[in-house]
C-alpha cells in the first residue's frame, strides 16, 4: 500500500493505498473486472481456499476480494485514521454489519432519535427480528443517553449531523458515556466525510460512510465503506461474505476516483452552503434554517471544535405559512435539481413535508447560481 506518515490529508487522497499497475504499468488503478482469479497450480489454489477470508491473502473471488477493492480500503483506513476499512454494497449494509458486530439477540442499543430513514428501519424491523432491543434517544440530551442505558446495552449509534433535521451531537460527550459503561461507539459519519471530521478522534469505534454521497461526489455509484480494527473489520468481511454485500469493482473504481478530489469538493460543498445558509436565514418569506455553519449560541464552540474545517454542504429549512408552500417552490426551482440523494456535485433538494422542511445537498456550481435560483424560487411562493 502506497502512504507516507508524513504526507497531508490531500495528498493521501489522491495518493494513499493506490499503486502503479506491476502487470501493465498503467499508471491510474485499473478496474479489475473479473469473478473469479485464476492460479499457476493446484497448490497455490488450495492455498487461497485456506486463506480466503485474510485480506492479505490472495484473491480467490471478487465476493471476498478483489484488487480495485482492496486500493479503495487501504485508502479510506488512512483517510480515516483506522486499522482497517471493509467496502461495501452500500451505506445500509454498513450499518448492519457495523450494529451485527456490537450486538446480538437479547442484547440492547441505544440510537439517535433524529435518524436517516432508512436506517430507522432498519433499527425498527430488522433489528426486533434479530433479538435486539433498540432505544431512540435525543443524543442532544446527554442524561437522557446515560439514563437509557441498560445492563445489556451494547452499542451507541450516533449520526454526526443528523438527516435530515441537521442537529449536532457531541462526540466527545457520546464517548464518555461509552467508554464509562463499556460501550461500543458506531457513528455515521456520511454527512462530513474524513476531509471535515474524523470520529476516530473523537473515540469512535466504528465509523461508518456511506460512500455513495460525499465520497463518490457524482452520484454515480453506490457504495459503503466501513472503518475500524483490525478485529471489527476481518468479523465484517467473513459476515460480508455470508450475506453476498460485496461492492462490485466497478462502483469501487468510481469511488476511488472521486475520493482524489474530496478536499476540493469539500471545501467548495462548505462554501456554498454557508453562503446559501446566510441568505436564507435573512429571508422574510424562511421560517428557519439549520445548517452547522450558523449553529444556535449554545453550539458555537462545540461546532468550532469539532468542525474546524467547514460544515459540509447539507442544510434544511422551512417556509413560512402553509405546508403545500414547499410545493411552491420546489416547481419554481430552475436549475436546482429535485432528487433524494445528497453529496453530489449538483445542487439536489428534495421537500419533506412529512418533516415539515426541504433538505438540500448544495453542490459545486457557481456560489451566486445557487443563491440566484433560490432566491427566484422563493419568490415565487405566496404566503
Amino acid at each position: 500500500m502506497k502512504n507516507e506518515n508524513n504526507w497531508g490529508f490531500d495528498t493521501n487522497a489522491i495518493r494513499a493505498g493506490e499503486y502503479r499497475d506491476p502487470a501493465t504499468g498503467a499508471h491510474n488503478t485499473p478496474i479489475y473486472q473479473t469473478a473469479t482469479f485464476s492460479f499457476e497450480t493446484s497448490e497455490d489454489l488450495t492455498h487461497a481456499f485456506k486463506n480466503y477470508d485474510d485480506p492479505n491473502g490472495p484473491n480467490l473471488y471478487t465476493r471476498e476480494g478483489n484488487p480495485t477493492i482492496d486500493m479503495l480500503q487501504d485508502k479510506m483506513s488512512v483517510l480515516q485514521g483506522t486499522e482497517s476499512s471493509l467496502a461495501m454494497s452500500s451505506g445500509m449494509a454498513t450499518v448492519a454489519a457495523a450494529v451485527r458486530l456490537c450486538a446480538k439477540s437479547g442484547d440492547h442499543v441505544i440510537v439517535t432519535d433524529k435518524l436517516f430513514v432508512i436506517s430507522r428501519n432498519f433499527f425498527v424491523e430488522e433489528c426486533p427480528e434479530m433479538g435486539i432491543e433498540v432505544t431512540f434517544i435525543d443524543m442532544l440530551d446527554l442524561d437522557s443517553v446515560r439514563s437509557a442505558i441498560k445492563p445489556n446495552t451494547k452499542a451507541l449509534f450516533a449520526e454526526t449531523i443528523t438527516n435530515p433535521q441537521m442537529c449536532v451531537v457531541d462526540l466527545t460527550g457520546l464517548k464518555e458515556i461509552a467508554s464509562d459503561h463499556d460501550l461500543s461507539f458506531i457513528v455515521d459519519n456520511t454527512y462530513l466525510g474524513p476531509y471535515l471530521l474524523r470520529p476516530v478522534e473523537y473515540g469512535a469505534d466504528l465509523i461508518l460512510d456511506s460512500a455513495t454521497k460525499y465520497l463518490s461526489g457524482h452520484g454515480d455509484a453506490v457504495g459503503g465503506i466501513l472503518c475500524g480494527s483490525e478485529e471489527h473489520i476481518a468479523k465484517a468481511r467473513s459476515t460480508m461474505s455470508s450475506f453476498g454485500q460485496c461492492i462490485s469493482p466497478f462502483n469501487a473504481w468510481l469511488i476511488l476516483r472521486g475520493i482524489r478530489t474530496l478536499p476540493l469538493r469539500m471545501d467548495r460543498h462548505s462554501k456554498n452552503a454557508l453562503a446559501l445558509a446566510n441568505m436564507l436565514k435573512k429571508h422574510e418569506k424562511v421560517d428557519w434554517i439549520r445548517y452547522a455553519g450558523i449553529p444556535e449560541s449554545h453550539q458555537t464552540q462545540l461546532i468550532e471544535n469539532q468542525f474546524p474545517k467547514g460544515c459540509g454542504g447539507m442544510l434544511s429549512f422551512n417556509i413560512k405559512g402553509d405546508p403545500n408552500n414547499l410545493h411552491q417552490f420546489m416547481n419554481a426551482l430552475k436549475m436546482v435539481d429535485m432528487a433524494t440523494s445528497l453529496g453530489d456535485v449538483y445542487t439536489l433538494a428534495a421537500a419533506r413535508v412529512d418533516y415539515g422542511l426541504i433538505r438540500v445537498s448544495v453542490g459545486c456550481e457557481d456560489e451566486k447560481d445557487i443563491l440566484n435560483d433560490f432566491s427566484q424560487a422563493l419568490d415565487a411562493v405566496q404566503i
